[in-house]
This record gives structure tokens, sequence and C-alpha cells, in this order.
């Protein structure tokens, strides 16, 4: 402010260094409205400022994202090179002015590598691929001499990827090896991209092997495609290779690997990673920060995602709404909503993922007027849309806790038709009050959205069976095998010494099977000399009682959870992951094991997680 200050006064125009020079500074530090000033005081000095200066002013407009002021100047230009043309061009695509770059680009009377490679980049960037195909084989046809630079092809490939173009892809392929340029290490990591993202990863670890100079981000790339294509096994090996061989991880590797492990559930690994994070040295502004509370929380860990959370100088969105989710699944609603009060006292702008957490939070605690008040505010106070998923957890809301009226009225007030998450919540409050008719009406609108999805049929066949309503049942069931739907298994998992057992429903080949089988034989007993009653009302069979409980007695979860006491120390937490939501005779069964043995189990359902202890569950036997 001062040098220009000082300019303005003088007598004389100064040097052209010392306009470059003020230029260079205002447009480091984006100041635009100095650097215009700078350019009033060029015109009405007699300082004729050239190609050069008038380049810099031009630079620094479009810098600051001032496209007409740069507009203008670029057109008031006497003299213009392949330099003001490129300058031109970069500013219309950083803005995303697609079609205004094109017709700048269209008109250069010269160009070169740079203003190719800057229109490419301008169609990928603004997710036009197609486009940026089309114009890299113009380039070819121009200038084929043109093609051999790495960061036009890398940007090509890039295009490849973003359309999950791997004929494309291979062809680019083709021409790079025949240019001699593979092996160059940002060639190499743009290949890798395309192989993974377009499915390829065999080709893709292929490539990875063969380059020479390996950077972080090759590797991060390449353990990224394995756990984007279900191969997490390979994708952790990987990441264990890469630290043996002296590579230290990145923020965006780390956060890969944690969200793997998030994924997959496999909370021991990720506390490994954590542990690796702690003695290099991390940033916890970081997006594996925020990966570490997201991490903690899937895997039912909230209070170490509270502990990571803690520590954040600076939360971001991500992390504030993982761990409002994180209390929501895990029983503590109210903790949720707190969160959510100092997420708007700190001035981040929640979005719709938040707000799903805090509906769910409300589900959970039984808060059907604050979680439509909460609704409301969505759009009322927080100038968002409603997206299907706010309505589905606000029919939902509304539909366990039996107010049926309200959430029919809410269904004929969607904008756009009910999809099969809103149906779904309707017939799961219709299955909690048995609500027949409104059942009947919500499954068979999902039947007519998804006739392939075995929970439908499932669930209106508990709806009858639970009264008695056999033949009903049996009409459900003979649907369900007309249209040749199978249900899917029941499936529950625990991690035992970083290893993961599977059971599944009736499952007697886990090698520790008799024990298995002797624990929950021995429990029975226990439970029913205490007057317990297997609740066999949703089982699906028509026959006789003594059938009925046996059946139950071998739900994967019954034997996953039977495993962890015999196979985990005593004050060692137990964890078990299904695939459905868990049945009432196994969430009173387990109960009364978490109180028999004195032992916490936590078990993930296709909902939510339960925390059993002492007794009692987490849900309050609300889910």
């Amino acid at each position: 402010m001062e040098v220009i200050e000082l300019v303005e006064n003088q007598a004389h125009h100064p040097s052209v260094d010392l306009y470059t020079k003020i230029l260079q500074l205002c447009t480091e530090k984006r100041a635009l409205g100095e650097g215009k000033r700078v350019l009033a005081h060029i015109k009405v000095s007699s300082f004729v400022p050239g190609t050069f200066i008038s380049n810099k002013i031009l630079h620094l407009f479009c810098k600051c994202e001032s496209i007409l002021d740069a507009r203008k100047l670029f057109d008031e230009m006497g003299c213009r090179d392949l330099c003001s043309w490129n300058i031109m061009l970069c500013g219309y695509t950083n803005v995303g002015q697609i079609s205004c770059a094109r017709a700048l680009f269209d008109e250069m009377p010269k160009r070169d590598n740079f203003s190719w490679t800057a229109m490419i980049s301008g169609y990928v960037k603004h997710k036009e691929p197609e486009n940026a195909l089309e114009l890299y084989r113009l380039m070819h046809k121009s200038d084929d001499s043109m093609c051999n630079n790495k960061f036009t092809i890398a940007t090509a490939l890039a295009a490849s990827a973003a359309m999950q173009s791997l004929r494309f892809g291979k062809e680019i392929h083709g021409h790079i090896i025949r240019s001699g340029l593979d092996s160059d290490a940002v060639v190499w990591s743009a290949l890798l991209d395309v192989y993974g993202k377009c499915g390829g990863v065999s080709e893709a670890r292929y490539i990875f092997d063969k380059t020479m100079e390996k950077d972080i981000v090759s590797w991060t790339t390449m353990i990224d495609r394995y756990f984007g294509d279900g191969r997490s096994e390979e994708g952790f090996s990987l990441f264990s290779h890469m630290l043996r061989s002296g590579f230290s991880p990145n923020e965006f590797t780390y956060s890969g690997v944690l969200n793997a492990c998030a994924f997959s559930t496999l909370e021991e690994l990720g506390r490994q990673v954590h542990g690796h994070m702690m003695r290099t040295g991390f940033n916890p502004d970081s997006y594996a920060a925020s990966s570490l509370v997201h991490m903690y929380a899937k895997c039912g860990s909230v209070e170490s995602a509270h502990k990571v959370f803690k520590l954040l100088p600076r939360p971001d969105l991500v992390s504030w709404t993982s761990l409002i989710n994180g209390y929501a699944q895990n029983g503590h609603p109210q903790e949720a909503l707190e969160l959510f009060d100092l997420l708007l006292e700190s001035g981040t702008q929640p979005d719709h993922i938040t707000f799903v957490g805090v509906l769910s939070a409300c589900t959970h605690a039984g808060l059907v007027d604050k979680g439509i008040e909460y609704f409301h505010s969505i759009s009322e106070k927080h100038g968002l849309s409603h997206t299907p998923d706010h309505y589905a957890c606000a029919i939902d809301l509304l539909s366990r806790s039996g107010r049926f009226k309200e959430a029919t009225d809410l269904i004929s007030q969607m904008p756009s038709k009910p999809d099969k998450f809103i149906w779904a919540s309707l017939l799961g409050g219709c299955r909690i009050y048995g609500n027949y008719a409104l059942a009947k009406q919500a499954g068979k609108a999902l039947l007519q959205l998804e006739p392939d999805n075995a929970a439908t049929y499932v669930t209106l066949a508990n709806i009858y069976a639970s009264e008695g309503k056999w033949s009903e049942a049996s009409k459900i069931r003979a649907l369900m095998e007309e249209r040749g739907v199978i249900k899917k298994p029941g499936m529950s998992w625990i991690n035992v010494k970083n290893k993961t057992h599977i059971f599944l429903v009736g499952d007697l080949s886990h090698p520790r099977s008799k024990e298995i089988l002797l624990f929950l034989k021995e429990l029975s007993k226990r439970m029913k000399a205490e007057g317990y009653t297997p609740q066999t009302n949703h089982v699906l069979h028509d026959v006789e009682d003594e059938q009925k409980e046996q059946s139950l007695s071998y739900h994967s979860e019954k034997l996953a959870v039977a495993f962890g006491i015999i196979a985990t120390p005593n004050e060692k937490p137990i964890k078990v992951f299904k695939n459905l939501r868990t049945c009432v005779d196994c969430h009173a069964t387990i109960k009364f094991i978490s109180s028999m043995t004195g032992r916490k189990i936590i078990i993930r359902d296709s909902g939510r997680f339960h925390h059993f202890e002492s007794g009692s569950c987490s849900c309050n036997d609300y889910w």
C-alpha cells in the first residue's frame, strides 16, 4: 500500500522493474484493488506498458478471478503474444467459463503444449471429460509431436479415468510406450489412476511395480485403488510394504487406510495406524485427523472418537458430522444433540448428512416433536433443501411412535415420489404396532419399487406371523418363491487377535462349534430357570414352539457372541457385527448374557450399535 502511494506521488513514472515487482506482489497477495490502482497510474502517466507489463496485469486479474477486467484489458492490448492468450485462456477455465475458454482457444493464432493442456484440463476439471478426449484427438491430428508432453498426457489420462474408459486409457498407454515416456513418475501416476478407476487393478499393480521412481503419490494411488475395488486385504498389505520400504505416509495415505478400516470395521488395525501417526507426527488439521474420528465412530468406539475430536484445533464438518452420527448410532442421542448445538455455536454450517445424524438421534431417543422441529429447521433456518434421506428419517421417527396419520400426511407432501427408504420406514413402524392395513399399502409400494428385495417379503410375513396369520404369511412366502427371491442369510462376524471369524445362521462349521453350542445350551437352561420365554412370534414357520426355539438358538449373532465369550479375556468387550437387523429374541438373549457373564457386548446390526451391559441395552429396547 505504501509502495503504491509512493509510486502515485512520483513526478516521473517508475521503471519497468519496479512495476514488475509491485504487480508480482499484488498477484501473490491477491490484491485486486491495489493492482487496479497501478493500472490507473500507468494510464495517466507517459509510461507505455508493453506486452510484458500488460501480461503481468492480465495475470493479476485472472488470479483474482476478475474476468471482465481481464477480458477488457486483453481486448485493449495493442500487441498480444502467446503468453497473453494462454493467461486469458487459463482465466476462463479457472472460473468455469468453459465455453468462453473454447471460443478463445479456437481464435488463437498459435498454440503450444500449454494451450492444449490448459484447455483439456479445463474440460476435465469441470466434468466434461468427453470434450477433453475429443480435443486430445484433435491435438493428435494437428501436431502429433505436441502429444509427447507428460502433463498433456497425464491430463488426457485423467479424462479417461473420469469417463471410466479403459479402452481409451489403453490407447494412450500405447502412445506413452512408443514415445518413451514410460519411465516418468507423473505419467505412471496418471496411468495408475486410469487402470484403478476403470477396474483394471491388476494392470495398475503391474504398472506400479514397473515404476522405477515411486513417490508417496503413486503408493497412495495404488493403495486406494485396491480399497476402491474391494480388495482391502491387498490394500493393507501394500500399505505395510510401503512402510517397510521407508516411505512416510502423507495425510491422504492415512485417510484412505483409515476409511478402509472404517468400512471393514477393523478397529484394531485402525488403532495401529493411529499409533503410527502419533509416533511419526501428523497435522491435527488434516484429512487424516478427520478420518480418525470417522473410523472410531464407525467401529462403535465413540469414546475414542470423542478423544480424537477434542484434540482437533479446528474440527471440519466431516469431524463434527462423524461424531454426531457416532453418538446417534451408539445410543447417546443427548450427546449427539448437544454436539450439534456446539457445531452451530462454532459457526460451522451443517449439511444434509449432519441432519441425518440429528434426526437419527431424535428417533433413537424417542424425541418425536423435537425431531420434527429439526426437520422443519433444515429449510426454514438453515436454507437447505430436504433430501429423501431427511424424509425417510422423519417418517421413521413418526412411524416408530405410532403417529401414522402424520407420517402419511408428510409422505403426501413430498415434492418427489416416495422412494424405497420412505416405504421401508413406514413398514418398520407398522411392524412395531401391528398396523396391518398400512403395512399392506407400504408393502405393495415396496414390492413394486424393488420386487427382488427379500427384506420386504420377510418383514410382511413377520407382521402376519406375529399375530398367527399363517395363511397370509404363507401367501407372502409363496410369492417370494414364485419370483425366485432368496432371503439374504444372517451373517455375523467378530475380530479376535486380528482374525475375522464369520458365522452364518445355523452354522456349525467353526472349529470350536461344540464349545459354542454347549455354552448356548447352558445359557438356555439358566434363562428358562429364571422365567424367560423365547420370543418365537416372529419365526416364519407354522411349527411347534420347540422347533421355533431351536431355530432361534442358532442365529448368527448368538453364535458369534458365544464364541467371543469363550475366546477372549473377561475384561475385553465383545464386539460383533451383523449384516441384518437383530431380532427381538437375540436382543433379549444378549441382554441376559451381559448380565450373567458381566461382559460388555457390542452388536452392530444393519441399523445401529447396541451396547449391552449389566442386562440392559443402550437402545432402551427402541430399535
